[in-house]
């Protein structure tokens, strides 16, 4: 099972620094029929030693990363990576950013935002790169077959896998083929960095990082368009706790994980005892709650990503896009 053991990362101690190498080096969930992120050799950090020290001058002066997400650790995790997508295509070596958040108009209508524009080394083309990080679980029954993208929800119930890429696929990634978005840019960087003289391309791309976690007690295969290498965790009812610690080895040690930080796991001089992570689960869990992610680790067994949701989850199912 692809696991979140990433080598480059436990050098990074800055918890910011962790979490954009943790954007840097994961997979995306699906691969969509557009273009896909850009990779680290496009970053100009292909080479493991060049990002290691790209990393190190990070943790050495992570004040330009702190001043780039500002207040988005306090907001929606998906402002936070935004913000990560922002500095990484901004201070990579091979990437060039040029604007982000860029809003379009048609009249007094807003049509949507373009999530970043940015250049690929020399390239004149400019990139059009979409960005969402989604953590989802897999329901064993539910909508569409067992391969439903629809099948695979957010722990608060109120979006799917199925929905954010139709969004992706149907609005986001076409908007900017829009003559509206085509003036936005121009007037945004001008016409002279555009090239508007002359026919310019704009080449779209999409990322989609994050975690699917299967069912603990029942198998579910990968959701279609999955890629080989996405990131897997499980989820199990609060009912299956003291079954599920049961399964696992003596010296397992824990952390509980909080939001926007779902990104890279901790570092494991962190973690916690397992009898003090399952007193706070229980004290949680005492009432109706919110699903919590922890991370799990044993020197041997290496990490393990866990949802824990109430005995009555979902409350809802998001419904299918049309």
């Amino acid at each position: 099972m692809p696991t979140d053991a990433l080598p480059l990362l436990d050098r990074c101690r800055h918890p910011l620094v962790r979490d954009l190498a943790w954007v840097l080096l994961v997979p995306d969930l699906i691969r969509m029929p557009w273009p896909g992120r850009p990779g680290r050799d496009i970053l100009g950090l292909e080479d493991d030693e060049r990002a290691a020290r790209w990393l190190d001058t990070l943790e050495a002066w992570p004040q330009p990363l702190e001043r780039c997400i500002g207040n988005a650790l306090k907001g929606r995790m998906g402002l936070y990576h935004e913000r990560l997508w922002q500095f990484l295509l901004g201070w990579a070596p091979g990437t060039e950013l040029l604007a982000h958040n860029l809003r379009i108009l048609e009249g007094k209508r807003t049509l949507g935002e373009l999530d970043l524009l940015y250049r690929e080394g020399d390239n004149e083309a400019i990139v059009h790169l979409e960005v969402a990080i989604k953590f989802y679980l897999g329901l064993t029954e539910g909508p569409g077959d067992a391969e439903s993208q629809a099948r695979w929800i957010g722990p608060g119930g109120a979006d799917s896998l199925a929905g954010k890429r139709e969004h992706l696929h149907r609005h986001q990634l076409r908007l900017a083929d829009h003559p509206a978005a085509r003036e936005a840019i121009v007037a945004r960087l001008g016409a002279s960095r555009v090239g508007a003289d002359r026919p310019w391309r704009l080449i779209p791309r999409v990322a989609i990082p994050g975690v699917l976690f299967t069912p603990w007690h029942r198998p579910l295969p990968p959701p279609r368009e999955a890629t080989a290498d996405h990131l897997r965790g499980h989820w199990l009812f609060w009912q299956d706790w003291h079954r599920f610690r049961a399964s696992l080895p003596r010296g397992t040690q824990g952390a509980w994980l909080t939001k926007p930080h779902w990104l890279a796991l901790p570092r494991t001089e962190s973690l916690l005892a397992l009898d003090e992570l399952a007193s706070r689960l229980a004290e949680h869990f005492r009432q109706p709650a919110t699903p919590v992610q922890i991370a799990l680790w044993h020197p041997d067994a290496g990490w393990r990503r866990l949802f824990v949701v109430s005995d009555d989850w979902p409350r809802q199912i998001p419904l299918p896009p049309r």
